[in-house]
């Protein structure tokens, strides 16, 4: 009965794509395909948001605000627990972090995403952050888009190009939908998720943004993941300290990158999944409890700073009774700055689900906050609006993290309903950028795969380069000769073989290469044929790489080396040969396709 459905679903979905291309062009199936990608984002994150709400809602709902809660010790444990098990044994897939992931989908697996990524980063994330993982629910959701962009373009069986562009959609349209701000959610996707792209591009960008900031306003009205009205109007004089507010959030993005891959590097050296998932859930349990508003995303505390009752944020910790104390306000909060990234690192590294994106979000405001507070302590003619310095910050430090400047800008200007603080966002978050890129060169998504070679940036030719894949480019049909074997053999190799360069190969391990240049002159010596060993004629070759490599270490081998053709070595074993004609063959095929598309 399932088969036959099945076989029903293609024949319908065959006839559909027959109409399509009879009565709707390329382009403009494209623009329909991405509204419809938004409308669906958008209700994933919506369902993401409320569920996540939810959860938080039944475990911390009835908590005295006077007490420090012992619950919020065992609730992270139980959750990053939960997702671990969800994920290695229902969902079968490791998580991680989800937009690094994408970025190395788009690079090297040909923008195909697949079909569990459109629920699974919901399903565990919800677990993760409901139960106090102290991540944000912007990534998941991302990957649950992107997820959704790549599926409906294999469905409808659209090309790289155009399954990277719905990749983009998603993407929008997801980070449109949880914040209500569809400019931004076009910048994010253009600065983070899609390298190169075009004006033609844009528009479905555009569309699919719009679809997901429509689908939250329909079914939340103005109950989005956070917003603020602005209280305060931006001064000129303020200027001098804005500036020290972007160098401050550039240094605490680079504390924050580097304590997170410090902190999930120790993790992953515990190579047991549920171990691991207990270490980092007491460690998390353990911070939360000592300061609560590391709970889960924290959107509720930075608005708790924005409306003026800081004091607020004592609510449930071991410090209530200093509800007054304005420098332990200030020690708390800068507690805050330190922890927030070893909490985010624990949630993720010990194997729970979300992102860094409201991370670095909650860590920006709280910087900002703390440091108008502290400026406030000097001496001024007048008082700095705390409530500014804290969007401002969330600005800076988000800016420096993913290094997506503009998606910043636009994001607080998007939430805070104005551009009043416009000057001060663009000026903070170039300072942040700037002062990031002096001691990071690459964007936290970024770094890792640009480390290891899975993702070239601004570098058309590289990206073309890297797409090709090694294995598929191996020559195994060079003839093969034995170290002992006379001169006379291999002169009958010569007769048949259509290439000149012969490995020398005994027990699988190649011994050395004997090119016809080095025979050419006594090969027809009956005599020296007889006499003659090979292993006095072979040399070494002048590199060996091996298929694991990327294309870029290859090329840099022949490169080095001057030579034509180099040997493929896999622990000892002797694999093949890869040719630099074959390689410019296979790049030439990669950048014609890629025009057609």
């Amino acid at each position: 009965m399932r088969d036959y459905q099945n076989i029903k679903s293609k024949r319908l979905l065959t006839r559909f794509l027959i109409w399509r291309l009879r009565h709707i062009n390329r382009k403009n199936f494209i623009l329909i395909l991405s509204g419809l990608i938004g409308i669906i984002s958008g209700i994933a994150a919506v369902i993401l948001k409320q569920s996540v709400h939810f959860i938080q809602q039944i475990l911390t709902g009835n908590f005295d605000i006077q007490y420090a809660n012992y619950l919020y010790l065992s609730y992270p444990l139980i959750g990053i627990l939960l997702t671990v098990l969800l994920s290695k044994y229902v969902l079968k897939e490791k998580l991680g972090h989800g937009i690094t992931n994408i970025l190395f989908t788009i690079s090297k697996g040909s923008s195909v995403i697949s079909g569990t990524k459109m629920y699974s980063r919901m399903l565990t994330s919800a677990v993760t952050v409901g139960f106090g993982g102290s991540v944000g629910l912007e990534s998941p959701i991302v990957v649950t888009g992107s997820a959704i962009g790549s599926n409906i373009g294999r469905m409808v069986h659209m090309n790289y190009k155009s399954r990277t562009l719905l990749i983009g959609c998603g993407a929008a349209g997801a980070i449109s939908a949880i914040f209500n701000s569809p400019v931004a959610g076009v910048v994010f996707s253009i600065e983070v998720i899609l390298v190169d792209i075009t004006i033609a591009a844009f528009i479905p960008l555009l569309i699919a943004s719009v679809f997901g900031s429509l689908v939250t306003l329909v079914l939340l009205g103005d109950e989005i993941l956070f917003s603020f009205q602005l209280q305060d109007p931006f001064v000129a004089k303020d200027v001098p300290y804005y500036i020290v507010l972007g160098v401050v959030c550039g240094l605490v993005s680079v504390y924050f990158v580097r304590i997170t891959y410090a902190v999930e590097g120790w993790l992953t050296s515990l190579k047991n999944d549920i171990g691991r998932g207990l270490v980092g859930g007491i460690c998390l349990g353990i911070i939360i409890f000592v300061f609560p508003p590391i709970y889960g995303e924290g959107y509720s505390f930075i608005k708790l700073l924005l409306t003026g009752n800081g004091f607020e944020i004592f609510n449930n910790s071991l410090f209530f009774d200093q509800f007054n104390n304005y420098v332990l306000l200030a020690v708390f909060i800068f507690g805050l700055i330190l922890v927030k990234p070893i909490a985010a690192a624990l949630t993720i590294g010990s194997g729970g689900s979300g992102g860094i994106f409201g991370p670095s979000l909650f860590l920006g405001g709280m910087t900002g906050y703390f440091l108008a507070n502290i400026m406030n302590f000097l001496p001024l003619d007048y008082a700095l609006s705390t409530s500014n310095f804290t969007l401002v910050g969330m600005c800076g430090v988000m800016s420096g993290i993913i290094s997506a400047p503009l998606t910043a800008i636009f994001l607080i200007a998007e939430i805070t309903d104005g551009y009043t603080l416009f000057v001060p966002l663009m000026l903070v978050s170039a300072i942040s950028y700037s002062t990031f890129s002096y001691f990071e060169r690459y964007s936290f998504y970024s770094k890792q795969l640009i480390e290891k070679g899975d993702l070239i940036p601004y570098n058309k030719d590289l990206q073309v380069l890297s797409l090709i894949d090694l294995n598929k480019i191996i020559e195994t049909d060079l003839l093969a000769i034995h170290p002992e074997a006379k001169l006379q053999d291999i002169v009958k190799l010569v007769r048949t073989s259509k290439r000149n360069i012969f490995p020398v190969v005994e027990d699988n391990k190649l011994m050395g290469v004997v090119m016809l240049d080095d025979i050419r002159e006594i090969m027809f010596d009956e005599d020296l044929g007889k006499r003659v060993v090979i292993k006095t004629l072979m040399h070494p070759p002048p590199a060996q790489i091996s298929s694991l490599e990327n294309m870029q270490s290859v090329m840099h081998k022949f490169e080095k080396t001057g030579a034509w053709n180099l040997p493929v070595i896999d622990d000892d074993q002797y694999v093949g040969f890869v040719s630099k004609s074959r390689i410019f063959n296979a790049y030439r095929k990669k950048l014609i396709r890629q025009h057609q598309d």
